[in-house]
């Protein structure tokens, strides 16, 4: 049913990608994986190729690849990304303009890379994966927030670009799931004799357990075929726990201040 729709996934080595990656293989989709090592992985269902999003000649040697391979493109999932953590004030200027190149302009040029032949089909389809925490500024997780954030903007204003020559933009923002993404991403050491020592410990325990109790990834890659098969997508789609998703609803209709209130007492901050 699905033989002829192609699919590029970023950061397919784990977690969510390496599990939406295999789940849409077992449907018929042909898949194209990516990772910068891809040697390392063979034993998905799914075709992995080498692909570094800081890297633009990498974006296009990949994306080239598929086309010389399969003719077209028709699904690019923008996956890929890594977490980073602490205290503003404390996190290394540098890691945070790392963050930003491969969580935002790396979901910038990948889209760049692949819209010229999208428009050439007159068809497809980009499916940005964002957060559910870049609808809020989260305490020690302001860097990563701000960018997922960043993207959901990005997406509304690209979609309308591309709409007439029949691209469609959406973006999916998970909640917190039981992936790998905590081993993953840079966490700013905790200090010795620094003012967010304890919170900051604390904070760091929360997110972790969070990340371990979080839902099966499987449920994300449900919802991904769903957008895909979906004749009219959204623009923005939410999969988490009722609280989670809640919380997004609550930030629209709750004062500011008190909203601040909710969110620290939920972080153990005074």
């Amino acid at each position: 049913m699905y033989m002829n729709k192609v699919v590029l996934i970023t950061g397919a080595s784990s977690g969510i990608g390496m599990v939406t990656a295999d789940y849409l293989s077992t449907l018929g989709y042909k898949v194209y994986g990516t990772s910068r090592n891809p040697k390392k992985f063979t034993t998905h269902n799914f075709k992995m190729i080498p692909l570094d999003v800081t890297d633009t000649n990498s974006i296009e040697k990949a994306v080239q690849t598929i086309i010389d391979e399969e003719g077209r493109i028709d699904v690019l999932i923008n996956n890929a990304g890594t977490g980073i953590t602490g205290a503003i004030e404390e996190t290394p200027t540098d890691e945070i303009r790392k963050t930003i190149e491969t969580n935002y302009f790396g979901v910038i040029e990948m889209m760049k890379a692949v819209i010229p032949q999208m428009r050439k089909q007159r068809s497809g389809l980009i499916i940005n994966v964002t957060s559910i925490a870049g609808y809020m500024g989260l305490p020690f997780r302001g860097i990563y927030s701000a960018i997922k954030g960043a993207i959901e903007i990005t997406t509304e204003a690209i979609r309308m670009e591309v709409k007439e020559f029949g691209i469609v933009v959406t973006n999916v923002a998970p909640g917190d799931f039981a992936t790998n993404i905590a081993a993953n991403r840079y966490h700013t050491p905790v200090l010795k004799n620094s003012p967010y020592q304890e919170i900051y410990k604390k904070n760091l325990e929360l997110m972790d357990r969070h990340v371990d109790e979080g839902s099966d990834p499987i449920e994300m890659a449900k919802i991904i075929h769903r957008i895909i098969q979906a004749k009219h997508p959204k623009i923005h789609y939410k999969v988490g726990s009722f609280l989670q998703k809640f919380s997004i609803v609550l930030k629209r209709i709750l004062p500011d201040k008190y909203y601040e209130k909710l969110i620290m007492n939920h972080y153990g901050m005074k």
